[in-house]
Parts: C-alpha cells; sequence; structure tokens
C-alpha cells in the first residue's frame, strides 16, 4: 500500500495541534515550519545565538515525538522567568545541538531522531531571518512580535534578508507531495512568512499536489480583523503571486452570546464562510457540523481528531488508497 505524503506548512499552536492529530494516521508527515518568531525564550535565543527560531519546531518535534510522555515534558518545560531567562529546555538543546554540528537544519534532524518523531520536521529556511510588514499607509514594521500590535491593515510581509535559501528537504518534500496542507494558525506571521523564502512559493505552485487551506475559527486582532474565508485566500494568493488554493476546511457555526462576548472583547469575530465567494472562486468546501469545539471558557478550537480525519479522508479520496480506521 502506497503511504500518503502529506506536507504541513506554518507555524505556532495551529501547526503542532494538527500533526498531533495526524500522527495517529499511517501518513508520511512532514512539516516545513517558519522560524520567524523573535518573542519570548525564542527571541532571546535567535539575539544571542544568531539562529532561526527554535520555538515552533520544538512544539511540532514534541507532537510528533514517539516517546515516553515524561521525557515530551521535560522536552517542552519550561523554566520559570528568574531561572535561566524562562528558556524551555527544548530551545536549550536545539541552540546547544546547533553549536555542536554548526547548523540548525542539522540540529533539528538530530533532535527529532533522539526523540523519535513520526515523519520530519523541517524549518523553512537554515537562516536567522527577521519578518517585516508593510501596512496599508505604508508604515513599515520590524519584527514577527511587533506586527499585530499595529493593528492596522497588512499589505504583505516579507523577510530580511530577502534572499534566504530554503531547505533543500523542504522543496524535495513539496515535489513528492500527495496532498499540501496550510494553516491553521496566524495567517501572516505563522504560514504566509513561509511562502516569503525565496523559492517556496514556486515549489508550491510547481507541485502537482491538491493544496488544502485550513482557515481559522476566529479573526485575529492586527492580523486579520473582519476577514472572512475567502479574504485569508486571497492573502495566500497574493504572496504566491498566483492562484493556487484547490480546498478549503472551514466552519459556518453559529456561536452563543457568551462566546461571541468572550472575542469580542479581544476584538474578534468568527471568521465568515461566504460559501458562495468560494465556490465563485473554484475553491471546494470541506466542514464538519462537529468540527469546532467550544470549552467550558467560552473558547473555541479545533476538533484536531474531526480535523485530521477530514484531511486524511481527503488525501484518500485524491489518491485512491485503501482506508485506515484509527486507533480509538
Amino acid at each position: 500500500m502506497k503511504q500518503l505524503k502529506i506536507v504541513l506548512i506554518g507555524g505556532g499552536t495551529g501547526l503542532s495541534v494538527l500533526a498531533r492529530g495526524l500522527r495517529e494516521y499511517p501518513i508520511d508527515i512532514t512539516a516545513i515550519v517558519t522560524v520567524a518568531d523573535d518573542g519570548g525564550s525564542t527571541g532571546k535565543i535567535r539575539s544571542e545565538m544568531d539562529i532561526p527560531a527554535p520555538g515552533d519546531i520544538r512544539n511540532v518535534i514534541a507532537a510528533l515525538s514517539d516517546v515516553e510522555p515524561i521525557l515530551e515534558e521535560l522536552f517542552q518545560y519550561r523554566f520559570e522567568e528568574n531561572q535561566i531567562e524562562g528558556h524551555s529546555l527544548g530551545n536549550l538543546l536545539l541552540a546547544a545541538l546547533t553549536n555542536i554540528k554548526d547548523d540548525f537544519g542539522h540540529a533539528v534532524k538530530e533532535l527529532s531522531k533522539i526523540l523519535n518523531i513520526k515523519g520530519k520536521v523541517i524549518p523553512s529556511t537554515n537562516t536567522n531571518v527577521m519578518l517585516n510588514a508593510v501596512l496599508e499607509d505604508g508604515e513599515i514594521v520590524r519584527g514577527e512580535s511587533k506586527i499585530p500590535k499595529k493593528n492596522k491593515k497588512i499589505e504583505r510581509v516579507y523577510l530580511e534578508p530577502p534572499n534566504v535559501e530554503p531547505m533543500e528537504e523542504a522543496i524535495d518534500a513539496l515535489e513528492e507531495a500527495d496532498l499540501i496542507v496550510l494553516g491553521p494558525g496566524s495567517l501572516y506571521t505563522s504560514v504566509i512568512s513561509n511562502l516569503c523564502v525565496k523559492g517556496m512559493s514556486d515549489a508550491i505552485l510547481n507541485s502537482q499536489a491538491p493544496k488544502l487551506y485550513i482557515s481559522n475559527i476566529m479573526t485575529q486582532p492586527g492580523e486579520t480583523t473582519d476577514y472572512d474565508v475567502l479574504d485569508h485566500i486571497q492573502a495566500l494568493h497574493d504572496h504566491a503571486g498566483k492562484d493556487f488554493i484547490d480546498f478549503v476546511i472551514c466552519s459556518g457555526d453559529k456561536y452563543d452570546d457568551k462566546v461571541l462576548k468572550r472575542y469580542e472583547e479581544r476584538n474578534a469575530k468568527p471568521v465568515e464562510m461566504n460559501m458562495d465567494k468560494l465556490t465563485d472562486n473554484n475553491i471546494k468546501i470541506i466542514t464538519s457540523n462537529n468540527l469546532v469545539e467550544v470549552s467550558n471558557e467560552h473558547l473555541v478550537r479545533h476538533n484536531t481528531k474531526v480535523l485530521a480525519r477530514l484531511i486524511y479522508d481527503l488525501a484518500l479520496e485524491l489518491t485512491s488508497t485503501i482506508q485506515f480506521q484509527p486507533k480509538k
């Protein structure tokens, strides 16, 4: 039986949660992860060691690892602010391995072996980069963590230095993929930041694999205020230079007043599906009644098992591979 090759592109918590759900299936997972984060422990390590941001990489490695729970907990352990400057142990391990191997990409590979991960985790570039944004009024914001704080519409984002090379393994994975999945996560800072790496957009556009976008459930202040699903996809297309999304997973759920109020306090609201706009743009919609979970604190998130199943079923449909029943 041919093993499906699914490539995930993104960063932040969204990518690691998705990876954890998909690891239950008999698929070959490759996660291409942004390294533009500049906040917290990651930001300190970046500035002190001049290496790509390790934080998002660490989270995806942990999600795909097949080790004892205590070892994963240890890897994700974060010291208090007054203890080793609040670093997570995983970030320190990546930094140490980068020193040992003199190369961040090789450090990621070695740590992936140590933690026996299912699949591959690849930084989108092996270079220390800064994500910048051009806002609608022409203002330029330098630094990933500062971009959402401006609360202005983003015209485009770009990397500095501008001509950083992608990891060769990332390009190879895109060429061999059966399905390419972008998101969920912060649209500009977690997802599109990967498209800004030289050659990455071309590799996605040239790949024969269908392309799927997982829409966020709620808008994000300072990044996607008032965006609907198609607005998210259009931003991806604008940065790639061509339309390429074939499918979108999104929700048309309605939420009660407690949920809406909770998000209104954060200047956020549900991302509208606007089905007619999507179909008019030849984008096929995939959804499920139980795609979204609401917590006791009135916060929403994707149901990871449902999301992973939708992706796997789509990949099966596209490749006509024998179906698999996951563990219960």
